[in-house]
């Protein structure tokens, strides 16, 4: 019997913890933009929704943009807000996109992560919650940061709207549709 119960109490700690990684804005009352989870896994590929809502992360040196060198605005794959410009980016042979910046200080959110063993600041989109990455400060000067990013969690709309292909430059309509599937 009481095998039983620290299997039922154990059960319902995980399926609490469950619900608190899944889902866009994990705590819904700060974000200004949410999601259903039906509406996302409908319009995200399954590494995206992965990636940007059960806080994964995608093999390193695989990802659409890790070495993507085109002109352009790099956004939130789920709610289409701005996070970096092309110029802020930078290869640090993480196998990640990395940026020094983000356009605006107040589209990014940062929590204390302390998943396998250590602790890290994982940065999320402050509009809908998707969870972009992580922080580091050794990045180049004059930040010293290195905001290591998930393809998965990113669109790209290129600076040059008129160039057709090539170069890398990708609309995030057609990134999507080309991600490979889990």
């Amino acid at each position: 019997m009481r095998a039983e119960f620290l299997l039922r109490l154990n059960f319902a700690c995980f399926l609490a913890a469950a619900t608190l990684v899944a889902g866009s804005c994990r705590d819904k009352k700060n974000c200004k933009v949410i999601f259903s989870q039906q509406e996302l896994r409908k319009r995200l590929t399954p590494l995206q929704y992965h990636v940007t809502q059960e806080k994964g992360t995608e093999s390193a040196f695989e990802g659409e943009y890790t070495h993507h060198k085109a002109h352009g605005i790099y956004t939130c794959v789920v709610c289409g807000t701005p996070l970096f410009k092309s110029e802020m980016k930078f290869d640090s042979n993480s196998g990640w996109p990395s940026f020094c910046d983000v356009i605006t200080s107040d589209t990014i959110t940062f929590t204390d992560d302390y998943s396998y063993g250590m602790h890290r600041v994982e940065t999320s989109c402050s509009q809908c919650g998707a969870h972009l990455g992580h922080i580091f400060d050794d990045g180049p000067r004059p930040t010293g940061k290195r905001y290591c990013i998930n393809s998965a969690s990113l669109s790209f709309e290129s600076a040059d709207k008129n160039h057709a292909g090539g170069g890398g430059s990708t609309s995030s309509t057609s990134a999507q549709e080309d991600k490979t599937e889990l």
